[in-house]
């Protein structure tokens, strides 16, 4: 657990320096300075690994929290929280804040909510998902789409919208690096995140651009996709480097012509943002809060979810016209900028903590 001298906040998540967005999201945070800042210890009850090291991550990482709660008294206890056990867990660990007299804060993450909440949880474990949400002295969600919904599904939340952040280089890589025809997608090797539309759009577009090169980034079923890629014709246009690091992730935006994410769900992808944030222009599917993050043909390009070529219709733009691609790339950097740096949402998460540490000792 990380110990700042004095702890106002325990904040509870995946581990450090792991993989997927909440790691990248508490990286972020951390990496700015706000633990410091605002006195957070920090409690991973997720690892990566196998079955066993997951189960003994969540054991740990709920004793941690248990004790922190019960003998650190903090003010406020800050939860990042997707589906299924990821919620299950952080759940139980706001009720202990609860009952220890902290204030709570739900930070929802993760496409795959909506599902979650509306068809894959029975009855009993929907009125404990409403519940949580509602008894939470604040839900934080990362678009005002996933607040509507929120509001929708448990009418007595209390609402925050804060986007995710990324950190902004200091200079984008020139566009002048870009490779012809690269396309990147960074995410899990899954037909969630769209892999298999990706690579059918990629099989359709290449008779036409015979440099396309399609790098898939991410773990998961690498053996799935390249028996897929085989099947389509394509297997010596994929690469998969396996999971990158945060250097080798930013080589690969130098290299690439455009970011594609064709995802089924998502909350607001931080891979998406990354590359916005490293001047490339973006083709991702329209749905969680994508939409309101992206104007389409102004900053990035949107295209259904589910649909390989209507994806390839989109992609096929930005491939073939140099000068799309630098105006897509120029706004999107400007967007980040503008919306999602880090100063930016650091200083209103920030400024929600002294709210609700203000009215804990009003009470």
């Amino acid at each position: 657990m990380n110990r700042p001298h004095a702890v106002r906040v325990l904040m509870v998540g995946t581990s450090l320096g792991g993989r997927g967005g909440v790691s990248s999201v508490v990286d972020v945070l951390r990496a700015d300075g706000l633990f410091e800042r605002e006195g957070v210890a920090y409690v991973a009850t997720h690892v990566d690994g196998n079955r066993s090291a997951k189960l003994g991550g969540a054991l740990r990482g709920f004793w941690q929290a248990a004790r922190a709660c019960v003998t650190g008294r903090p003010l406020i206890v800050h939860v990042h929280s997707a589906s299924h056990a990821s919620f299950l867990r952080k759940s139980f660990v706001l009720m202990l804040g609860r009952l220890c007299g902290a204030q709570t804060i739900f930070h929802l993450h993760g496409g795959a909510f909506r599902s979650f909440a509306l068809q894959d949880a029975g009855p009993l474990l929907r009125r404990w998902i409403r519940h949580t949400l509602e008894v939470s002295t604040r839900v934080i969600t990362l678009s005002p789409g996933w607040a509507t919904f929120i509001h929708e599904f448990a009418p007595r939340a209390r609402v925050e919208v804060l986007p995710n952040s990324v950190p902004l280089p200091p200079v984008p890589a020139p566009l002048a690096l870009a490779e012809p025809g690269r396309i990147l997608f960074l995410g899990r090797l899954e037909p969630a995140k769209g892999v298999d539309e990706l690579l059918q759009a990629a099989a359709l577009l290449a008779p036409r651009h015979p440099n396309l090169h399609l790098v898939l980034g991410g773990d998961g079923d690498a053996a799935w996709v390249r028996r897929r890629a085989h099947e389509l014709g394509i297997a010596q246009r994929v690469e998969l480097p396996g999971w990158i690091d945060a250097a080798a992730r930013d080589a690969q935006l130098a290299r690439a012509w455009v970011f594609c994410l064709p995802s089924h769900a998502e909350g607001l992808p931080m891979s998406m943002l990354e590359a916005m944030a490293a001047g490339r222009p973006v083709v991702v599917s329209a749905v969680g809060g994508i939409p309101e993050a992206i104007e389409d043909g102004v900053d990035g390009l949107l295209a259904p979810a589910r649909d390989a070529a209507a994806l390839a219709g989109v992609l096929a733009r930005v491939l073939g016209d140099a000068q799309l691609q630098a105006r897509l790339a120029t706004a999107a950097r400007a967007s980040i900028e503008n919306r999602y740096a880090t100063g930016v949402v650091c200083g209103r998460l920030a400024a929600l903590y002294r709210q609700l540490a203000t009215d804990k000792e009003d009470r």
